[in-house]
């Protein structure tokens, strides 16, 4: 049981069709399933066995599914990166994961080189140009067999505390999750997906690619998200599928040129990663003619956990029903199940559930009992069994869809020689969903600007996740054992 095995059969069922297409590149099955399989070989030659773990760090472009299926091809596990790291990023999730090879972006390869090296992992270096008579040095090997229970991929994630865990999730939690999110999104072998979502990500990597070559569809590929490109995009290829975040659907909603192109072929669009605004679902459904599907699940879930399904009743502003084979509850703190109606922690069982965290017994431990992952979500659920986020128990912020964990940010600036305490939360914004806020007190005769502190995490820390609002205090809130209230922070203008 290989995720790989999807595109072997794809392949032989669909040699010809167009499998990833990006402006004027187009991959058909058959040459995305050779290119995995030669991908496999150059593996193999460097000694990378089965069961190995390898980074992926690139962005949309049709070298990302090549390699990601072909490091699956040779019966390894992946840790897919944002293209976006820097070099401490990059050698921590290398290091924790025991990486043996790292494929990077020739744009972004200082960066990857870098923590590559820390790591001890080795770096290859995807060239544009010369990937594919790179490719042609290494002859294809046979798909290697796995077992359902075998790690496919692990995605780095975090709580509030400590440092990012991998997430295992196994061949058949990432097989399970692409057959049935095709199943609940009603995607067929003719649709052409949109491809903007980062492949990296849990929601792109299974909704839109798997999903996509599960099928044998088409995905065309947006390495950057840019709305009238976006438009360009669903005119020329004739669009059936989006799969977006929030700020992408508020982005197209209010692009002034939206009404100059064709985009009538667009039926059903996805949105995940963070609630979307019921006034955007009117106003984009109106303007565009399609059904917005919104969904909930986590990097712990593969992600897919829950969904308004296509062909059941949909309620906006609730994240739909639990997928197949997927069951929620919620519970309180002891995990004992709450009524109906009342707030409570969604725990979900399934197929979808990850097999643990990599190496972290005690933290698999804290969040799952007999096969129940608890999220960290609080939500309610009505009578008809739609279930509503109301609030999250964890201090993670959501930015674009992108997640980003207040106690990383806190620990880069704490490195700062001026700063004596931080405190990194978000705050609402129109475009972003939220914004990432640090309020900051100083050493004690130490100086520093608010600019000077926000060039420092940016060197640090990847474009998304660095402080946009800097606030510079005399002191920060404490509760009486010392810990900062962050409840009690308030922004100003």
């Amino acid at each position: 049981m290989n995720l790989a095995e999807n595109l072997l059969r794809t392949a032989e069922a669909l040699p010809d069709k167009v499998a990833v297409h990006l402006d004027d590149v187009e991959v058909t099955y058959a040459q995305l399933a050779e290119g995995a399989a030669r991908v496999a070989g150059m593996l193999q030659a460097k000694g990378v066995e089965p069961g190995d773990i390898v980074g992926i760090q690139l962005p949309n472009v049709p070298q990302m599914p090549i390699i990601y299926y072909g490091a699956l091809w040779a019966g390894c596990a992946i840790v897919p990166m944002n293209p976006l790291y820097k070099a401490r990023e990059i050698s921590y999730v290398l290091e924790d994961s025991d990486a043996k090879a790292l494929f990077v972006w020739e744009a972004m390869s200082a960066e990857g080189k870098e923590g590559a090296a820390e790591a001890g992992a080795e770096c290859i270096v995807v060239e544009p140009m010369g990937f594919v008579a790179e490719l042609a040095k290494y002859e294809p090997v046979p798909l290697v067999d796995r077992d359902g229970d075998d790690t496919a991929v692990v995605l780095y994630t975090s709580g509030t505390t400590g440092k990012p865990k991998g997430a295992q999730l196994s061949q058949s939690n990432m097989i399970m999750n692409a057959e049935v999110g095709c199943e609940i999104m009603d995607l067929k072998e003719d649709d052409v997906i949109f491809g903007g979502l980062p492949l990296f990500h849990a929601f792109g990597q299974t909704a839109c690619m798997n999903g996509a070559i599960y099928l044998g569809a088409t995905v065309t590929l947006l390495p950057r998200f840019e709305p009238t490109k976006t438009l360009e995009i669903f005119e020329r290829d004739g669009v059936t599928v989006m799969m977006g975040v929030p700020t992408m659907y508020v982005a197209l909603l209010h692009a002034p040129n939206k009404d100059d192109f064709d985009t009538s072929k667009l039926r059903i669009c996805v949105s995940g990663g963070a609630a979307i605004p019921v006034e955007v679902i009117k106003g984009f459904e109106d303007a565009y003619g399609a059904m917005i599907l919104e969904g909930y699940g986590l990097s712990e879930t593969s992600p897919i956990a829950s969904f308004n399904h296509f062909d059941r009743e949909r309620k906006p502003g609730s994240v739909g029903q639990p997928i197949r084979g997927v069951e929620f509850k919620l519970v309180d703190t002891e995990w004992n199940e709450v009524g109906r109606g009342e707030p409570g922690e969604i725990a979900i069982k399934g197929h979808n559930v990850m097999k643990g965290y990599l190496n972290k017994p005690e933290a698999t431990a804290e969040a799952m009992q007999d096969g129940w992952f608890r999220t960290g979500d609080i939500a309610k659920v009505d009578d008809d069994g739609y279930y509503f986020i109301v609030d999250r128990s964890k201090d993670m912020i959501i930015r674009g869809g992108y997640n980003v964990y207040p106690r990383e940010i806190e620990e880069v600036l704490y490195e700062h020689p001026a700063v004596a305490s931080v405190a990194v939360l978000g705050v609402p914004h129109d475009v972003h969903g939220e914004e990432v806020a640090a309020v900051i007190v100083l050493k004690e005769g130490a100086e520093a600007t608010a600019e000077e502190l926000q060039e420092y995490a940016k060197e640090r820390v990847a474009a998304y996740k660095y402080p946009r609002i800097i606030r510079i205090v005399d002191e920060l809130p404490l509760g009486p054992t010392g810990k900062i209230l962050k409840r009690e922070i308030k922004i100003e203008d």
